[in-house]
């Protein structure tokens, strides 16, 4: 289950349509309407600074909500549409959906790296790279895992860590339908750049040696 959820924080809002929208905006809020779950839908506003810093935080559409509205009981939501002004790009208006716990949603799913220090590679000068730190999930609404964890410690330098090697939680499958890549093992950067200094060298002997056969001129009579 994961450890916290990250609240949003709305009031409700009396009447609906045009007018009151604007009223809404007005003072200060984003008008916004909370709907599915087996519900009536209910309409609400969430101050527009507070929407804002989460909307340039980032994934908001794909984060998992504890909507908070005092005299109501918290449920859980995901946006589904955050319309914009066409000209400035703000938001004007919110569309949340409530989840049942049984409902399925997708959302990333931070990836915790363990093993790392005192393995082979790490001894070796190692470096472990994250290809993707986070892994987007289908998982069930009432039990959302914190994290998954991908054990590196039997990882060699040239290795790679595909999705398949990760133990996933029950009930819960990646999105993308191929084995795709989390990590790898990269070799110390020193290593690296000798080993592209040889690679050079050897090329540039060989380009030599034809250059020099491709440049001799057949004798005579030939």
């Amino acid at each position: 289950m994961a450890g916290e959820i990250p609240d949003l924080v709305a009031h409700a809002r009396t009447g609906t349509g045009k007018g009151a929208a604007r009223a809404s905006r007005r003072r200060g809020m984003v008008p916004g309407v909370v709907y599915g779950g087996g519900a009536d839908p209910v309409a609400i506003e969430v101050p527009f600074n507070e929407l804002l810093k989460k909307l340039r935080a980032g994934r908001f559409m794909a984060q998992l909500w504890n909507l908070k509205v005092e005299g109501q009981d918290d449920v859980r939501v995901i946006a589904r549409d955050v319309q914009r002004d066409v000209v400035k790009d703000l938001p004007t208006h919110l569309d949340l959906m409530r989840l049942r716990r049984t409902s399925r949603v997708s959302l990333y799913i931070p990836v915790e790296f363990v093993g790392f220090e005192g393995s082979k590679a790490a001894r070796a000068g190692g470096v472990l790279t994250a290809v993707r730190p986070e892994v987007e999930l289908r998982v069930t609404a009432g039990d959302i895992p914190e994290k998954i964890v991908a054990d590196v410690s039997e990882m060699e330098i040239g290795d790679t860590l595909h999705i398949s090697d990760i133990a996933l939680p029950e009930g819960t499958r990646p999105t993308i339908d191929r084995d795709f890549v989390i990590a790898n093992m990269q070799a110390p950067s020193g290593l690296a750049s000798q080993k592209d200094e040889d690679d050079e060298t050897t090329e540039t002997e060989v380009i030599n040696q034809t250059d020099a056969t491709v440049g001799e001129e057949p004798a005579e009579g030939n």
